[in-house]
């Protein structure tokens, strides 16, 4: 696959060629950077959400690139508490400024999926007690 900006697709001493993984990775970093993202889904395994970290980035994403375009899907998990139109779209501008500003591409979609809610790690029980407890 050829993907190149348009701005860039001949110099005077060659091409530069852009891989379509770059650009996943971009749209990834900029999908966790949104508050509320609790990371990327790798997809519905068995119908449990796999929450991957931000060394898997490019896992929760695809995308289609033609010659002077870009059409992107982010997969995410969002943290409980927060509301998810408002997140998706946060999302939807800050991959397509992100791709739009390093590679010259044009994003003409950025689709985002939720794929689960992650809730925070409850409170043992034993320490909440120890701290009503009066001495």
């Amino acid at each position: 696959m050829n993907t190149i900006a348009a701005d860039y697709e001949k110099t005077d001493i060659g091409t530069i060629q852009i891989a379509p993984e770059v650009i996943e990775v971009i749209a990834g970093l900029a999908a966790v950077e949104v508050k509320g993202v609790a990371g990327m889904s790798g997809g519905l395994a068995g119908g449990i959400a796999e929450l991957l970290g931000r060394k898997n980035l490019s896992k929760g994403v695809k995308v289609e690139v033609g010659q002077r375009e870009a059409a992107v899907d982010v997969s995410i998990i969002v943290e409980y508490g927060n509301r998810i139109p408002e997140i998706a779209s946060e999302i939807q501008r800050n991959v397509k400024h992100s791709i739009e500003m390093m590679t010259g591409l044009h994003v003409i979609e950025v689709n985002v999926h939720i794929h689960d809610v992650h809730f925070k790690a409850a409170e043992k029980p034993e320490e909440e007690d120890s701290h009503l407890r009066v001495k």
